[in-house]
């Protein structure tokens, strides 16, 4: 890009141009674009950035101007910014200097006249005694002017008797001596004299002047901190008043049931917690960096203002929904206008009171290579784990946890375009990784039959349940529903790659949405997790890949890439962007953030071919958008969370002890409920049990297949050749490791497995194919049925109803005794 020409310009102007600027000693200078305006100076690493990204900014009005050299200056403001600049040439070097000059004089006089009017226009005191501090000051006034008028008195004395003396002394130079000599010396004492009773006099002057003014800063000083002390005590006043206010409507908005239309956006949003700040590029380890070229696939910049005018026709997009500033009605607002029904209307449901603690995690070590150098030569899926690698959640509750963010499916509900409605679709999808940037435990693997209902009808309008419907592929299926109108199932398995420092694990399987008002159905798969550093080192996650949802019945499509870590990156860590088009192609919404914090969206006006080249050749395609607006973000953790093996809020309640469950439930597994009481030593030994009783159940099984499958034979296998079959399978009965429960633990012992998702199994053949075993395993779900998906043509588990309606008759004799 050629450098800008432009002519010097006139005070006020802005300026704008191309800039080499000092980064580190590494890179050196880098080119930046710097853009000063309203004595601002302010700096970006491209033009479209200007939009949305600064990369500094400092203020001229107390910054300093140097120059180096022919080319280079230098910007300071006191120490804590420092910008080392270069030009292209000593010109364009001038051109810089002389409208930085213009803006810093400029910028000067206004923040000059600021504060005198600040200080002309400060109000007398009200209220009682503010007659009596008035006067007090006028007073004060009138005796600061008198002093100033003596002083100013004294001052022309002063220079009225020194020009005399230095006439008398000039004549006295001349002066033969004789009789004039003693006349002239008189003279010269004279004035001298009246020089110093002057003197004198402006130095009392002075020193009465010095005393009251000190009396008065003084009293001035501890008014203006009475002053500030009573501001502190109003604003945690105000605080105080709005936290009781946030908690009384908690309060109301728990113990009643609302329509969805009344639900408090505030509250949906799970309160806000503040945005990382900016930073400066020299700061290159801070978590703030630019997108990579080779990353980002296309380049948002600012629309024209015309387009935040309301056109004759009614602009349909998330400018109304998500509160653009277009003159739009939100379309919460038209539900709530438009809805009949009144909190007053409603009936008022005690809700139960959920726990928000457990008991801390035991300060247990464990070293993993003392469990993995026992298990040479064995199959690595096979390899058993202590619960000390645990947390105390079942991998079905972890699948619940995609519920957390639930509201976004609410809100989604409420849309009338299919366009908005995927921006919150792809909003959830991106919350459900949100927690597992801290959670490096991993879940305990289910039982084969074993479930989890998360019933939230009367808090959240929501029920689900999850149960485990194969061990071999492990498989976990999933199934809730809203009264607020949409729908959520899935059906999860997954493969993994242990490489030895890091474990991938890939989701096997689609999940869908489907909403009844508008029959929209989505579906979409979920990114790769990585763990890294399993066997030295601190463990973090790291979620990559990408994400196609779509629309089956519009056509519409979110693709979402999840950008992976790099060490050399300069992108934001844990950065997600998307681009939300129709059935045509044609871009609608833009998404980016972080699928750890929060996303954003922001509305297209235009698209064009053009921008910079990526790292393949191509042009990026250039976004022009309405200002971005908050989609979703995370809710900070509970107080003491790092005690609490990390868990949400939502996690802390989902082994919580509840009446009326199934048999089979998660919350009554006796190992995971010792080991949430911090009594590991009998959690491991239960653990052993369970996988012993589950590995005879299986047998059973397997024995009734034969059976089944050679019916002229109709005997059981001698004990003998049961032995030889069964071994075709690694480790069935003669490796105690092997373990029904915890085939594959290895590869889950350090996996967070991403936002509540079913661990790392090793999968030993396709998704929903039988592993290669010498028996066919017979089992049939409770509360599934396998079957094709008519939308995605996949083998499924899909809910086949019947598990609410026993807990209400509370007969739960059909349910197998696994625990």
């Amino acid at each position: 890009m050629s450098e800008p020409k432009a002519p010097t310009p006139a005070p006020g102007d802005t300026y704008k141009g191309w800039l080499f600027k000092w980064t580190n000693y590494i890179k050196g200078y880098q080119r930046r674009w710097f853009v000063l305006s309203n004595g601002l100076l302010s700096y970006y690493r491209t033009q479209a950035e200007m939009g949305h990204t600064c990369r500094g900014t400092i203020n001229l009005a107390t910054a300093n101007i140097a120059v180096e050299d022919s080319c280079n200056f230098v910007i300071s403001n006191g120490g804590t910014q420092t910008y080392h600049l270069k030009a292209s040439s000593e010109v364009e070097r001038q051109r810089w200097i002389t409208a930085l000059e213009l803006a810093k004089a400029k910028a000067f006089r206004m923040q000059a006249e600021s504060d005198d009017s600040g200080d002309e226009s400060t109000p007398p005191a009200a209220g009682q005694g503010g007659g009596a501090r008035n006067s007090e000051v006028q007073s004060t006034l009138r005796t600061l002017g008198s002093k100033v008028e003596d002083l100013s008195t004294c001052n022309d004395l002063i220079a009225k008797h020194g020009s005399a003396l230095q006439r008398s002394l000039s004549e006295l130079e001349g002066v033969r001596l004789g009789g004039e000599t003693s006349e002239k010396i008189r003279q010269v004492t004279e004035r001298a004299t009246l020089f110093r009773i002057t003197s004198n006099a402006m130095i009392n002057a002075c020193r009465d002047f010095l005393a009251l003014a000190q009396a008065h800063s003084k009293r001035w000083q501890k008014a203006l901190q009475a002053e500030r002390e009573q501001r502190v005590r109003l604003e945690e006043t105000l605080e105080q008043l709005a936290k009781q206010h946030n908690h009384l409507e908690r309060a109301f908005r728990g113990a009643t049931v609302l329509p969805p239309s009344q639900s408090n956006p505030a509250i949906d949003s799970k309160g806000s917690v503040p945005g990382k700040g900016d930073a400066s590029d020299e700061d290159e380890e801070n978590e703030f960096f630019d997108a990579c070229e080779d990353v980002q696939e296309f380049i948002t910049v600012p629309a024209d203002p015309k387009y935040h005018r309301r056109s004759g026709s009614n602009v349909s997009g998330i400018s109304s929904e998500m509160g653009m500033d277009d003159g739009t009605t939100s379309l919460d607002e038209q539900s709530m206008a438009s809805n009949p029904e009144s909190p007053q209307s409603q009936e008022v449901v005690p809700v139960r009171k959920r726990r928000t603690r457990i008991p801390d995690k035991p300060n247990y070590s464990l070293n993993l290579w003392s469990i993995m150098k026992n298990c040479i030569g064995k199959e690595l899926s096979k390899i058993p784990m202590p619960v000390n690698f645990n947390e105390p959640l079942s991998m079905l509750q972890r699948l619940s946890e995609d519920l957390e963010y639930y509201e976004l499916l609410d809100r989604g509900a409420k849309c009338q375009s299919s366009l908005e409605q995927m921006c919150y679709v792809a909003a959830f999808t991106v919350s459900s990784y949100s927690t597992t940037v801290h959670r490096t435990g991993k879940p305990f693997n289910p039982l084969l039959g074993e479930t989890f209902e998360l019933d939230r009808l009367q808090e959240s309008g929501y029920r689900s349940l999850c149960e485990q419907v194969s061990h071999h592929p492990p498989a976990a299926a999933h199934h809730a529903i809203s009264e607020r109108g949409w729908t959520l199932r899935q059906e999860i398995a997954l493969a993994s790659k242990f490489r030895g420092k890091y474990l991938s694990i890939m989701p096997l399987g689609s999940i869908h949405c489907i909403f009844e008002k508008s029959n929209n159905h989505y579906t979409w798969k979920k990114v790769t997790t990585t763990v890294h550093n399993i066997i030295v080192g601190k463990l973090w996650i790291d979620q990559s890949g990408e994400i196609d949802i779509v629309n089956h019945r519009t056509g519409d499509r979110c693709h979402l890439k999840f950008a992976p870590y790099s060490y050399f990156s300069r992108d934001v860590a844990r950065k997600v962007t998307g681009v939300v088009t129709d059935k045509d192609g044609k871009a609608h919404y833009v998404l980016s953030g972080t699928w750890d914090e929060k996303m954003e969206c922001s509305r297209v006006m235009q698209s064009s071919r053009g921008g910079e080249n990526g790292a393949d050749g191509r042009q990026k395609t250039v976004y022009q958008t309405l200002k971005a607006k908050e989609l979703w973000r995370k809710t900070p953790l509970p107080e003491g969370a790092e005690n609490m093996y990390y868990f949400s809020t939502l996690a802390l309640t989902l082994n919580e002890p509840e009446e009326g469950v199934a048999p089979t439930d998660s919350r009554k597994r006796p190992d995971q409920r010792l080991m949430e009481q911090g009594r590991w030593e009998e959690a491991n030994a239960e653990k052993q049990r369970l996988e012993e009783k589950q590995r005879t159940a299986r047998r059973e099984r397997e024995r009734e297949a034969n059976r089944s499958a050679n019916p002229e034979e109709g005997k059981e296998p001698a004990d003998g050749a049961e032995e030889v079959e069964i071994a075709t399978e690694p480790s069935e009965t003669t490796d105690k490791t092997d373990t029904d429960e915890t085939s594959s633990d290895l590869s889950l012992s350090t996996e967070t497995l991403h936002g509540s998702h079913p661990p790392s199994y090793s999968m030993e053949g396709p998704y929903g194919a039988p592993v290669k075993s010498g028996h066919q395993d017979s089992y049939k779900a409770m509360w599934f049925d396998r079957c094709v998906d008519p939308m995605t043509g996949e083998p499924t588990h899909i809910y086949r109803g019947g598990y609410w309606e026993t807990k209400e008759q509370g007969n739960w004799d059909s349910c197998p005794d696994i625990f």
